[in-house]
Parts: structure tokens; C-alpha cells; sequence
């Protein structure tokens, strides 16, 4: 029953909205002042729930997309809902701010910070690449060369078993019980 409602109330506003925008392009100033008035409520809502984080952004984010469906009303399909077209203008608008902001930090991002990415990185690589190796040669040739082949190489199940002589299946059933064994191990080390 709510639901219904929910959906009544949507439609209502949908088509009150439509008619004031439509109403607006033919000439009538009123509505649509009015129109826009009713339409920044709805975005309001709309960007509050997404942009939790980023209160002080909302209104300038209103005022963008208010402002890029004045521009590009001529664009609008009456046959099709007005509710997407607006949700769609203020999503671009939302994914604009967040592009912004993270150009932004990018800039702001102090070299040291960098630094410690690269003196680490290459060594955890390496570290990790041979307690995987470790693992690995533990393991009988016929889970370890399934895991190798495609998993570490990216081959094919076909590739890795024309490769080991195994068939498909042996190769598919290897990875399987491979991964178990060494997840099993990895438990068992810590």
C-alpha cells in the first residue's frame, strides 16, 4: 500500500513537473520560474543524499545542474519521463564535481608521500613473489602447474593444458583443489 503511494506521489510530481516545464517552453514565464523553483527542491534532495560528505558542495551543484537543463532544454524528448532527463543532467554534474575534486587532491598531494610508494613497493613485490613460490613448490606438479599456467601466466584452461599434457578438466580440478591446499597452508602459518 505504501508503495502504491510512493508511486502515485512520483507520478503526480512527474507529470506536474512536466506540465510546468512544457507549459515554460511554450512562453509562460510563471510557470516556469515556478518549474525551476520546484525543480531545485528535487535536486536539493537528490545531491543532499549523495554528497553526505560534501554538504558545502550541494547548492553550487543545484545551481549547475539548474543551469544546464536552462541551457539544454531544447534537448528534452517530451515522450520520455522528465525525471530521467533531470537525473541524468545532475549526475554528469555530480560525476564533474567529484572529477574536479579529485584532480584537485591529486595536486595537492605532498612528493613524500609518493616517496614511501616507491622505496616499498618493489620490495613488498618481491617479497611477496617468493613467499608465493615458497608456497608453491610445496605443491605436487598437478595442482602447482594448473595454478602457474593460469593463474600467474593468464593462460587459457585449453593453453595451460596443452602446455602440462593434463586435460582440460585435470587442469580446471587441479586449480580447484591447488588453491584449497595452499589457502589450507596459509591458515595453518598463521
Amino acid at each position: 500500500m505504501q508503495r502504491i503511494n510512493r508511486e502515485e506521489s512520483f507520478r503526480a510530481k512527474e507529470e506536474r513537473l512536466k506540465d510546468l516545464f512544457a507549459r515554460g517552453l511554450a512562453g509562460n514565464n510563471a510557470a516556469y520560474q515556478t518549474f525551476l523553483g520546484e525543480l531545485s527542491s528535487h535536486l536539493r534532495a537528490f545531491l543532499r543524499k549523495r554528497l553526505i560528505r560534501l554538504p558545502d558542495e550541494v547548492e553550487d551543484l543545484v545551481q549547475e545542474a539548474l543551469l544546464a537543463v536552462h541551457n539544454q532544454r531544447h534537448t528534452y524528448d517530451p515522450s520520455q519521463p522528465l525525471s530521467a532527463w533531470v537525473q541524468a543532467i545532475a549526475r554528469y554534474k555530480l560525476v564533474d564535481l567529484f572529477r574536479r575534486r579529485a584532480i584537485y587532491e591529486q595536486r595537492t598531494d605532498t612528493l613524500d608521500d609518493g616517496m614511501d610508494l616507491f622505496s616499498s613497493a618493489d620490495a613488498e613485490a618481491a617479497e611477496a613473489r617468493r613467499d608465493l613460490n615458497k608456497l608453491l613448490a610445496d605443491l605436487p606438479d598437478q595442482f602447482r602447474l594448473p595454478i602457474m599456467h593460469t593463474k600467474l601466466e593468464g593462460l587459457s584452461v585449453r593453453e595451460a593444458a596443452d602446455l602440462s599434457g593434463m586435460s582440460e578438466s585435470a587442469i580446471k580440478v587441479g586449480v580447484h583443489r591447488g588453491l584449497k591446499a595452499l589457502a589450507a597452508k596459509i591458515r595453518g602459518a598463521q
